[in-house]
């Protein structure tokens, strides 16, 4: 298909295929169109139909629709996981609601403020990068791994602590040792280990 005469056809379609957030990609696929110029001009179309919505450079929401921040977060900067204060308090482990989604990349950090959001993208080296789960459609750290990435940002002096603040009585001390010897075997940990041990996490 290379054009779409009528824009209420298309629009079904992006409707019809359940999806909320779309790359140059996926937009391209839907509507079947391969002329670069003809593309474009429907995309700009639908964006002034206020079908779609710019959020980024190549990337789009489904107008008005309700999206989590934390598939967001994801969306907007990848490949990266939700961590850090944002992962501390989904689990629990940190009471007060962090004021960004803080999210671990293998790129470059990165701070951006979207919809009136602020998200934050802290970059860590390939070894480390590890100990996420998928819960619903977002990548979040484990909370045994959110609390040693955490640490990890202190130890470098990039986060200050105060663990009087967590609660960490929901950690699972057999995963947090795993982790930490796996952490270990990437990065020193001597600052990390005096803090989990003098409040006995390992």
């Amino acid at each position: 298909m290379e054009t779409y005469n009528n824009l209420a056809e298309l629009t079904k379609e992006i409707y019809d295929s359940g999806i909320v957030l779309f790359d140059i990609q996926t937009i391209r696929d839907i509507s079947g169109i391969r002329k670069e110029a003809s593309f474009f001009a429907v995309l700009n179309k639908l964006v002034k139909s206020e079908i779609l919505e710019k959020i980024e450079r190549k990337k789009y929401i489904l107008k008005n629709s309700s999206i989590n921040d934390f598939l967001l977060a994801n969306f907007i900067y990848a490949p990266s996981y939700v961590s850090l204060e944002s992962a501390l308090n989904f689990h629990g482990i940190l009471p007060q609601f962090p004021y960004e989604i803080s999210s671990i990349t293998l790129k470059k950090p990165l701070d951006k403020n979207i919809k009136g959001k602020s998200f934050s993208y802290v970059h860590i080296k390939r070894g480390l990068f590890w100990g996420y789960e998928k819960k619903e459609n977002y990548l979040i750290a484990m909370p045994e791994k959110a609390l040693l990435d955490y640490l990890y940002l202190w130890s470098k002096g990039l986060k200050t602590l105060n663990v009087d603040e967590l609660d960490c009585s929901g950690l699972k001390k057999r995963t947090l040792k795993s982790f930490f010897e796996k952490y270990s075997q990437q990065t020193r940990t001597k600052k990390i280990k005096q803090v989990l041990a003098k409040y006995s996490l390992i």
